[in-house]
């Protein structure tokens, strides 16, 4: 049981460092892929599920601080005002704040509502929609490159569509890029302001959870949990680099494709009772 338990773990971890960063929807995928493989509350303890959940994705995040390393540290030697790490921080602090205030606002809400595989199947569908017309309509033709280039107007925005990603299954990953395409921002941009984007928005986030939680763990747990945490980490540090290179090679429309092609196997599954609606 045990062993079965740690080999759920892993896949679980595996799915947060495929998912995190693509705009495919992390929470979305842990919620389906837990049901199915019955990683998930009541089978185990609530309050240990949510909390492995919060920890692993702190480990793709540590991912993305590993991979731009020294763009973070020189944009820290360069925070003083005037300077572009200045700035870039600033647009950063700018894009957090809307979805920040929204979490806290209506979290509750949303998790006993929207955690469920039918609202993270529309939440895919519309997503994958709506990805198609934002890239065809706003992409072409964007002029920003260089994240350390985004304006406040622009990190406004793009922490607005933010928002949409509290509804799960939408992808804070999707939504920023979405709100960088409407920004001006290229896609190789767009996704690498979301990156950054994610360092304060999936800590604050995860600070939020850790402090509602309390739990005194086993044996089993703690190895579950260093085990999907480590595996997030080295998931994601190949999937963000790959992810990366195929921006700037191919559009994004890939992925609103599967995003609606899973959100429909997903529906049926629920509604055919394969898995738990």
């Amino acid at each position: 049981m045990e062993i079965i338990f740690i080999i759920k773990a892993a896949i679980i971890g595996i799915v947060e460092g495929i998912t995190e960063f693509l705009p495919i929807s992390s929470t979305g995928h842990m919620i389906i892929v837990g049901n199915l493989i019955n990683f998930k509350a009541p089978t185990y303890n609530k309050v240990y599920i949510d909390m492995f959940e919060v920890v692993i994705q702190l480990g793709a995040i540590l991912a993305i601080v590993v991979l731009y390393w020294d763009k973070i540290v020189n944009s820290l030697k360069n925070l003083a005002p005037g300077k572009w790490g200045f700035k870039l921080w600033f647009s950063i602090l700018i894009a957090f704040i809307p979805a920040a205030i929204a979490g806290v606002l209506f979290n509750d809400l949303i998790q006993e509502k929207l955690f469920n595989p039918v609202t993270v199947s529309c939440a895919l569908i519309f997503g994958g929609f709506l990805m198609i017309y934002m890239e065809n309509k706003y992409r072409i033709g964007n002029s920003t490159k260089k994240i350390e280039d985004v304006s406040v107007v622009q990190a406004f925005k793009i922490g607005c569509f933010q928002c949409l990603s509290l509804w799960p299954g939408m992808s804070r990953s999707a939504s920023t890029i979405m709100g960088g395409w409407i920004s001006g921002l290229t896609n190789v941009a767009a996704a690498e302001f979301s990156f950054f984007l994610a360092i304060p928005t999936m800590v604050a986030a995860s600070g939020w959870s850790l402090l509602k939680v309390k739990i005194v763990m086993d044996s089993s747990q703690i190895i579950a949990l260093v085990v999907g945490f480590v595996v997030s980490f080295l998931v994601a540090l190949v999937v963000v680099e790959k992810f990366i290179g195929f921006l700037k090679r191919k559009p994004m429309r890939v992925f609103a494709i599967y995003r609606i092609f899973i959100g429909i196997v997903v529906l049926i599954l629920a509604f055919t009772k394969v898995i738990n609606a």
